[in-house]
């Protein structure tokens, strides 16, 4: 069992920076590879980011790419998610996942945990 915790949220101006934190629980962290998941308002979900369980691989959605940063601390079972030149659109209640699996896996939806999520809001 894997418990996930985000943190980090909050608001910001457009063009403003946040990095969400999730903290995970359990040895078997590092085998995991691990993803972000976002759902703004009246919206589905969409998968913005992912890393394997040894963070040399990266996945990010293509309306992220290159504001966006996925890392890890498998020493501190710790993934983060560094947010730069925000935009309004990316505001959305942020979801940290995990996978069972060591390699990133496009199917988020199979994602076997899940935390609580932490609202990003940018504004105008």
């Amino acid at each position: 069992q894997v418990q996930l915790v985000e943190s980090g949220g909050g608001l910001v101006q457009a063009g403003g920076s946040l990095r969400l934190s999730c903290a995970a629980s359990g040895r078997a962290f590092m085998r995991y590879a691990m993803g972000w998941v976002r759902q703004a308002p009246g919206k589905e979900r969409e998968f913005v980011a992912a890393i394997n369980w040894s963070g040399s691989s990266t996945y990010y959605a293509d309306s992220v790419k290159g504001r966006f940063t996925i890392s890890r601390d498998n020493a501190k079972n710790m993934v983060y998610l560094q947010m730069n030149s925000l935009k309004p659109e990316d505001t959305a209640v942020y979801y940290c996942s995990a996978d069972s699996r060591p390699y990133i896996d496009y199917d988020w939806v199979k994602y076997d945990y899940w935390g609580q999520g932490t609202q990003v809001t940018v504004s105008s």
